[in-house]
């Protein structure tokens, strides 16, 4: 993806992601199908707007508020529910991504042509 397509919001719940997760950096945004070099420069750019300390896993802590967690998770759980819908319909027995297998096409013809 280009710079530009990637919003503040995801950037920020990007890092918080990075910051707060046992994972490593490099596992997460390969998990998020970015480059891991992006995701370095927007912790160290985070790191330099809030001059935050760093742990001897040269990761920084940072304590969110109530307010800021509230807001990653309730984004969180928008983007989650938007992957649960599109798995939903791709999983679907006449969804447009998957078709069913062949038997059950037959199965579907039989049973038309038994109901005429």
């Amino acid at each position: 993806m280009k710079k530009s397509e990637y919003t503040q919001e995801f950037k920020d719940s990007t890092v918080q992601l990075a910051i707060n997760s046992e994972e490593s950096t490099s596992k997460i945004a390969k998990d998020l199908g970015m480059n891991k070099q992006t995701l370095y420069s927007w912790i160290s750019e985070y790191k330099k707007a809030n001059k935050s300390e760093t742990t001897s896993k040269d990761k920084p802590v940072v304590k969110e508020t109530f307010e800021e967690e509230a807001k990653r998770l309730r984004a969180e759980n928008k983007v989650l529910k938007q992957e649960r819908d599109i798995l939903k319909k791709a999983t679907a027995p006449q969804g447009h991504f998957f078709q069913g297998t062949t038997s059950q096409k037959k199965f579907s013809k039989v049973r038309l042509d038994q109901t005429k």
